[in-house]
């Protein structure tokens, strides 16, 4: 699910920066990429996170214990 996230997360990314251009003006503009590279950070977090639990699950099919 999280490896789902990271990759809708970029797509998420770059709809929010087309999109939330505001009026054309400049600050409209800079409003929308920064917000764009906002989301677009979640995609790392999320591809982290599914491999950290790919990792548990691996781990715990093993026997091993969680630390």
């Amino acid at each position: 699910m999280c490896f789902l996230l990271g990759f809708l997360s970029v797509a998420g990314s770059i709809f929010t920066w087309f999109f939330s251009k505001r009026d054309g003006t400049p600050e409209g503009a800079a409003h929308g990429e920064r917000f764009g590279i906002f989301v677009g950070l979640w995609a790392p977090t999320f591809l982290i996170v599914s491999n950290r639990l790919k990792g548990y699950a691996d781990d715990m099919e093993e026997g091993k214990t969680l630390p």
